[in-house]
């Protein structure tokens, strides 16, 4: 079995906010392979269904970003799974422009505090991942207000592209594809 993670924070308060891409990427998934996200456990609303074939559970978890690791261990301890084999998470990048995604095998946090909590909760930082641009934050902003902020409208058009390909690349993903995938996407560049 796959879990599929898309880190985020709850409340309606975050919905369609740049650090709330994860959870819009779950969302997609969930339309698209018809998977009720009606499982509330583990610290996180989650569903369970069969994306590109396999068996996999969507997790959007409900601990707030800087916790995603206490629900993302939960999980794996939970249903035995190996995380660097079974684990996809999905997360937002402000290093990538808005529309761009990139697929890596494994990595660092690379500064980002959902993905420090896992790797601090699982011992381990060799978990496939999709980061989704979000763009650089602006001269003179905080970076909490701007991740935190919502996408402008053109902004939004490319990060609903974007969100399209993490699904597309998420089916590749648990079909052993990963290699296709970062070849597909991973060049992939927006105007």
């Amino acid at each position: 079995m796959y879990v599929i993670a898309g880190l985020g924070n709850p409340e309606r308060r975050y919905e369609n906010t740049r650090h709330n891409v994860g959870f819009d990427v779950i969302g997609a998934l969930a339309g698209q392979y018809n998977i009720n996200m009606n499982i509330k456990k583990h610290k996180a609303i989650c569903g369970m269904g069969i994306v590109a074939g396999q068996k996999t559970m969507l997790v959007k978890p409900q601990t707030y970003m800087n916790l995603s690791g206490e629900s993302i261990s939960e999980i794996l301890s939970y249903y035995k799974l190996d995380v660097s084999k079974e684990l996809i998470v999905i997360f937002d990048d402000i290093s990538l422009m808005p529309g761009c995604i990139r697929v890596r095998r494994k990595g660092s946090a690379g500064g980002h505090n959902g993905i420090k909590s896992i790797i601090a909760r699982t011992g381990s930082s060799d978990f496939a991942r999709i980061k989704v641009g979000v763009g650089e934050k602006p001269d003179g902003w905080d970076l909490a207000d701007y991740v935190l902020g919502r996408f402008l409208g053109e902004e939004r058009e490319m990060v609903n592209l974007a969100v399209k390909d993490a699904c597309t690349a998420a089916g590749y993903m648990v079909n052993g594809e990963i290699d296709r995938a970062m070849n597909e996407f991973n060049t992939k560049k927006r105007e």
